[in-house]
């Protein structure tokens, strides 16, 4: 079953002789469940891709549709609701609250969209990612591998439709970067979680069942990983 489609989507930056073109008609689909990875070289589009895909940007044309919704024509409104109900987003530099405990970081999504928590789910959670003895914590006093676990907490704790993981082991050692992925692979599997992962790590991308290379704006190359 389709969760993703894109249709022809280009990106704009700049205009006459500034002009960058980010995105050059792309189009892509992806079905509920797939684990996926985004390749190519730096200044290809594949963060760009993945802001549109987010709901953190906008295409200068085309379309792109989750769970059969046109998300391109979302008023703001819309969109942030979009992306607080629909897509976990996972960055390189963890992007979590410094002034709030893990704990409230990882719940503040659903406290932002005053949904119920679901405790039994949420200490389940933490409990696999290995955080239970950093709920009281704050992110200054994690190591980079524990900050990025409770980011993936953070993504998951609301079931979205599909997760976004920017260079997520780009700020981590070997060990942490298998470790986290792994963590991903392992609620893809269990879940039936959508994950689309950009990294620029070729024993990362082989982690992943389908591989998707992206150059100058293009995709260039979609394969599945046997």
């Amino acid at each position: 079953m389709e969760i993703l489609r894109t249709e022809e989507v280009t990106k704009i930056y700049g205009n006459s002789e500034n002009k960058i073109k980010a995105l050059d008609g792309v189009n892509l689909s992806i079905k509920r469940g797939e684990f996926i990875s985004i390749v190519g070289p730096s200044g290809s589009g594949k963060s760009t891709l993945l802001h549109m895909i987010g709901g953190v940007d906008r295409p200068t044309s085309g379309k792109i549709f989750i769970e059969n919704s046109d998300i391109s024509n979302y008023s703001s409104k819309e969109m942030a609701l979009f992306r607080r109900r629909k897509v976990g987003l996972i960055y390189q530099f963890y992007n979590l609250i410094p002034n709030l405990s893990i704990e409230h970081n990882i719940k503040l999504p659903l406290i932002l969209d005053k949904r119920k928590i679901d405790e039994e789910k949420f200490n389940k959670l933490v409990d696999k990612l290995g955080i239970k003895s950093k709920l009281n914590s704050f992110p200054s006093e994690l190591s980079g591998g524990q900050q990025q676990r409770v980011a993936v907490a953070r993504s998951l704790i609301y079931n979205p439709a599909i997760v976004l993981a920017d260079e997520p082991t780009g700020n981590l050692d070997r060990e942490n970067s298998k470790e986290i992925i792994e963590i991903l692979k392992y609620y893809n599997k269990k879940l039936n979680q959508t994950i689309l992962i950009i990294t620029h790590d070729e024993n990362i991308a082989l982690k992943t069942d389908r591989i998707i290379t992206i150059v100058d704006g293009k995709i260039r190359g979609d394969e599945l990983n046997e």
